[in-house]
């Protein structure tokens, strides 16, 4: 007499874990995603042969092709530049300032903005793209 089962062995994979782990993934790539650009403000950074890393604290001075200053996403006028710096430099106790400018602007724009830090004796940094 044979005696057969009701029901018949089904190879299954547990997957109850693998939608939080995905979900987990998601989440860290998201954070990491905003984390790794810091300037929305799109520019065409001169190119350079090297480049160097600075810290992510140290104040972002972004000029648009039109002549718009922002200092760390926050919009400046010209006048009002250099006392903006001043206020900002002595708040973080930072000298140092990255200025983002287009590649296509005229040179005298970036000395005006030189002259500035000059006044200052603030240390500028140029940002460029590889």
């Amino acid at each position: 007499m044979a005696i057969r089962r009701k029901k018949r062995f089904h190879a299954e994979i547990p997957t109850a874990s693998l939608s939080d782990i995905m979900f987990f993934l998601l989440l860290f790539f998201l954070i990491i995603s905003t984390l790794a650009n810091p300037n929305v403000i799109k520019l065409m950074l001169p190119k350079a042969q090297t480049n160097e890393t600075t810290h992510k604290n140290h104040i972002s001075l972004s000029v648009t092709p039109e002549k718009q200053y922002f200092l760390d996403k926050q919009e400046v006028s010209f006048d009002q530049l250099k006392g903006e710096l001043q206020r900002i430099t002595s708040e973080r106790n930072d000298k140092t300032v990255v200025v983002r400018i287009p590649k296509d602007l005229q040179v005298q724009d970036l000395v005006d903005v030189l002259q500035i830090g000059s006044e200052l004796k603030l240390n500028f940094s140029i940002a460029t793209s590889k």
